[in-house]
């Protein structure tokens, strides 16, 4: 049976706004850049993979690992998660760099969640981990 989320993939026209954006601003650490094709981040336990689409898209090289082709147009979601005290840290830093925090609201459960934009116009949020109620 499925455990939980291993990567989880957005898609950004721009690798270097991206790796600049997640490793510089967000502070992800950078496991793997290829070329204009991807670029991942560990986050947490998991994986976090930007990709270009328009390479992506193509057909892989022969030497390539077999992986399928893929991709998708226009912006993804991801949400991260993070102690309520961080999310305060994460707002001060993207208002610090000029990201506007698009919301920021406590759900019904008492969980914060704030919203904004990569580069990319990926839409994401940091959320406390009892926002689905996850031990």
């Amino acid at each position: 049976m499925i455990e939980g989320i291993l990567e989880t993939a957005l898609y950004a026209d721009d690798l270097d706004a991206a790796e600049a954006f997640y490793g510089g601003v967000l502070g992800l650490e950078k496991i793997l850049r290829a070329g204009n094709r991807h670029v991942f981040f560990r986050c947490g336990p998991g994986i976090l993979l930007i990709f270009n689409p328009k390479e992506t898209v193509k057909p892989p090289a022969a030497d390539a690992l077999p992986v399928p082709r893929h991709g998708t147009i226009g912006p993804g979601h991801a949400c991260f998660r993070v102690s309520g005290e961080a999310i305060d840290r994460i707002k001060e830093t993207l208002n610090r760099v000029g990201i506007a925090i698009e919301s920021d609201f406590r759900w019904p459960n008492g969980a914060r969640s704030i919203y904004f934009r990569d580069p990319a116009g990926n839409s994401l949020e940091c959320a406390e981990l009892r926002l689905w109620d996850i031990k």
